[in-house]
């Protein structure tokens, strides 16, 4: 049987304020688990089986991770939204081509995602020598 991804977590020294910044940047679903210091992120509202994950404080091992994709209906409006909220781009907005448009971000913890938005029209601009 292959193995399948269950799910994900997002590590930083404030996670009530990183909760804050993905439930606004990328519109999910976040609430604290009660008793702990854990917040639990349904990524899909309409799919209670949907990938999602937690928001929690930074382990004391070192982690350093895989990247994440999300996907978003807008590239454009959630870079904005990602700089607005504390977070910076990482590597700019660039095509797959004729696939999706993406770009790298962090949030405000330094954690690095992708962001993407399908696009089957989607090529690079030409540059004019």
């Amino acid at each position: 049987m292959a193995s399948r991804v269950t799910h994900f977590e997002i590590y930083g020294d404030a996670p009530a304020e990183l909760a804050s910044f993905y439930r606004e940047a990328l519109g999910w679903r976040i609430e604290r688990a009660e008793g702990v210091d854990y917040w639990r992120i349904q990524a899909e509202a309409a799919d209670a089986q949907a990938y999602g994950g937690g928001v929690t404080y930074r382990p004391s091992l070192p982690v350093q991770g895989w990247l994440p994709y999300v996907q978003v209906d807008s590239l454009d409006a959630t870079l904005a939204a990602v700089e607005r909220l504390g977070g910076r781009v990482v590597k700019e907005k660039t095509a797959v081509p004729r696939t999706a448009w993406y770009a790298v971000v962090a949030d405000p913890a330094g954690n690095v995602f992708a962001i993407w938005q399908p696009d089957p029209k989607a090529f690079p601009p030409f540059e004019l020598d």
